[in-house]
């Protein structure tokens, strides 16, 4: 009976120790984790849920992109037109063909320069406005996109073509100070309308 009584106290001291060893293990991972930053938990901002991270997915799977032309070089070290791509939104921007030809106009943001991008098109132009019909579009712009050399002008000419026709599938007329465009710049540059990769070809 005595030897019995004495397996049942020692069985109790090993539990109780393991117990005890437990609950020091326990209060080191708290320490450790929650005191030490290892496990930041914040009630105002709770762990982001795997729902959210999905529905965070799908809305960068639906944004809208717009190409705006420059001009840059090749590996070749060729000067070449360059699509650069601008995030697009609808409730914000107007429409697709309104915001690329202001972001055309307005030039290469400084990380695009870096890229090796520029623009053509004077500093001083401005878009005076850009009117989209069911069966047109007709971008107005100052006098200012006529300063320049010829070879300058068919350059920003063609920023302009190539820019306007990969975002409207409409046709497209370019105005200046409110005239319809026919010759541009003081060396007479013709041009046919509306827009297309052959306007400048006489």
């Amino acid at each position: 009976m005595a030897r019995r009584k004495k397996e049942t106290n020692e069985n109790l001291f090993i539990l109780m120790t393991l117990a005890i060893l437990i609950g020091i293990c326990l209060f080191g991972v708290y320490k450790l984790y929650f005191e030490k930053g290892l496990i930041n938990i914040d009630e105002n901002n709770p762990p982001v849920t795997s729902t959210e991270i999905e529905q965070e997915q799908q809305e960068n799977a639906e944004k809208v992109y717009v190409d705006v032309f420059f001009i840059g070089h090749n590996k070749a070290e060729e000067e070449v037109y360059k699509a650069v791509r601008r995030e697009y939104d609808e409730n914000i921007d107007g429409t697709k063909i309104e915001f690329a030809i202001k972001s055309l106009i307005l030039g290469p943001m400084s990380k695009e320069i870096n890229r090796g991008v520029y623009s053509e098109i004077p500093r001083g132009t401005r878009v005076i406005s850009i009117k989209e019909y069911p069966d047109k579009v007709i971008i107005d712009l100052t006098a200012d996109f006529e300063q320049g050399g010829a070879e300058s002008l068919y350059k920003r000419v063609y920023q302009l073509i190539k820019t306007a026709k990969l975002n409207t599938s409409k046709p497209v007329y370019l105005y200046i100070n409110g005239q319809k465009a026919e010759v541009l710049g003081g060396d007479g540059l013709m041009i046919t309308q509306p827009l297309s990769e052959n306007s400048l070809d006489g």
